[in-house]
């Protein structure tokens, strides 16, 4: 699904990785780990489109890198990306839309997520476990095959952290593929990818 090359990547002066390179298949999760400033926010932002390299390449199933990006891609970062004055139905309004959804997977989202007591409510007056829901509600609601999450899990209570990973689940057994940056465990079974200590 996606293919990386001998990828370099520094911020600033200092390089935070060389010459990295691994896939990853349909159906299969990966967990991106290493040292706080060891660079796995930025892989994600580069693998996103977001920041060039300095050297190396990715490759999506021969697709072409801007076309993917912007249809086969579904970015969730640190984070959560969400217009605090909108409510919360507005916010879940336009970013599914943005991404390609219909009504039927708004409606799904917002079933499988809980979020129907919160629609009426400013996304700033939402608890921080509640804006992750929200934010990874466009993930449900416009499927996309190739989730790039930056750590998707650190709001969440132990029994959201569990109905994520049964929705991370059901994504990679329909062909979906995940990279997370992690510090805990994903709660699928998923190839450790260690990028190095940091600084």
């Amino acid at each position: 699904m996606i293919s990386v090359s001998a990828l370099t990547v520094s911020r600033g002066e200092r390089v935070l990785f060389r010459d990295l390179s691994f896939q990853i298949a349909a159906g299969e999760a990966v967990a991106l780990t290493g040292a706080n400033g060891a660079g796995k926010t930025s892989l994600l932002r580069v693998l996103a489109g977001f920041i060039r390299p300095d050297a190396g390449t990715v490759a999506f199933a021969g697709a072409d890198p801007a076309a993917a990006r912007a249809s086969a891609i579904h970015w969730l970062g640190h984070l959560d990306g969400l217009k605090t004055g909108r409510r919360a139905r507005e916010e879940l309004e336009f970013q599914a839309r943005w991404a390609g959804a219909e009504a039927d997977g708004i409606a799904a989202a917002v079933d499988v997520l809980a979020l129907e007591p919160l629609l009426d409510l400013e996304v700033r007056k939402l608890s921080a476990g509640q804006r992750r829901r929200l934010a990874f509600a466009r993930l449900v609601a416009a499927p996309r095959p190739l989730w790039l999450l930056d750590e998707p899990f650190a709001p969440l209570d132990a029994r959201w952290r569990a109905a994520l990973g049964l929705l991370m689940q059901a994504h990679l057994d329909k062909g979906g593929a995940i990279l997370a940056a992690v510090h805990d465990p994903l709660p699928v079974p998923a190839r450790a990818l260690d990028i190095g200590v940091g600084q």
